[in-house]
């Protein structure tokens, strides 16, 4: 059930990335050389770095924050300790817009992270030129040849890509393909359930010098804890911000003050 609506989510992003090609014809040129913060250089202090999430809904919860406003949630974030910020632009599931991310880049300094079902070349121009200083690429939605193209675009662009694996084959095929940072999603695309086991399992076959990054169920200072342990250099966190009361305490809380 959960594969057809993977290729659900894809068949309607590609319609939609269609119609926009049609309506606002875009090329890399048109992208410019534009300055943004480095995306994978604020992830490697020394100590396990916050990557916290823009997401007003999802859709194995439904809605989490819809009247969420972008601008004022990242400000929280980064006043917090956000090293980056991660935006849902898909909206169909998600409830989110491009135009977040220009909310939140004029709201904050920090880089952000365009977090939506990137497919084609097309989707890639837009982020830098709406301010994102990375996209997130899935290994499940793109086959080899599509996937090494869109980490040379992102590079021929200037900015970086969150590469998002969930298990080890995966795994394996981003990193052939040249991926510098890796997510490790512990959520199932099929099943939708997250087991926080797989990012340990795969972390002795991360090859050196890579950035890794936690992602979904990350809910306990515990769980951070023994992520930055294992040497997972950052967590992606979104649900367990967007539903706190007080986001600055439920960062010190997961984070340790």
């Amino acid at each position: 059930m959960a594969e057809s609506f993977l290729a659900k989510i894809l068949e309607r992003k590609r319609a939609e990335v269609a119609r926009a090609k049609r309506v606002r014809p875009l090329s890399l040129a048109d992208a410019g050389k534009r300055s943004r913060p480095p995306f994978g250089a604020a992830l490697s202090g020394q100590r396990i770095a916050l990557i916290a999430e823009i997401k007003r809904a999802s859709p194995s919860k439904g809605d989490l924050n819809p009247d969420l406003d972008p601008g004022e949630t990242a400000a929280l974030y980064e006043r917090a300790g956000a090293a980056a910020l991660s935006v849902l632009t898909d909206h169909a599931f998600f409830k989110g817009e491009l135009g977040d991310i220009e909310a939140v880049r004029a709201a904050t300094t920090i880089p952000v992270l365009r977090k939506d079902f990137i497919i084609d070349r097309y989707q890639v121009v837009e982020s830098v030129i709406a301010g994102a200083s990375a996209v997130l690429l899935i290994a499940a939605a793109l086959d080899d040849g599509v996937l090494e193209d869109l980490i040379g675009c992102c590079k021929e662009a200037g900015i970086e890509c969150l590469v998002e694996v969930h298990g080890r084959e995966e795994l394996s095929r981003v990193q052939a393909a040249g991926a510098s940072i890796i997510g490790v999603n512990s959520r199932d695309l099929v099943t939708f359930k997250v087991n926080p086991a797989i990012v340990f399992d795969l972390l002795p076959f991360v090859d050196p010098g890579r950035i890794v990054v936690a992602e979904s169920g990350i809910r306990e200072a515990a769980q951070v804890r023994a992520l930055g342990e294992a040497g997972v250099h950052a967590v992606l966190v979104g649900e367990t911000l967007v539903t706190a009361g007080d986001v600055g305490a439920k960062v010190r809380e997961l984070f340790g003050g």
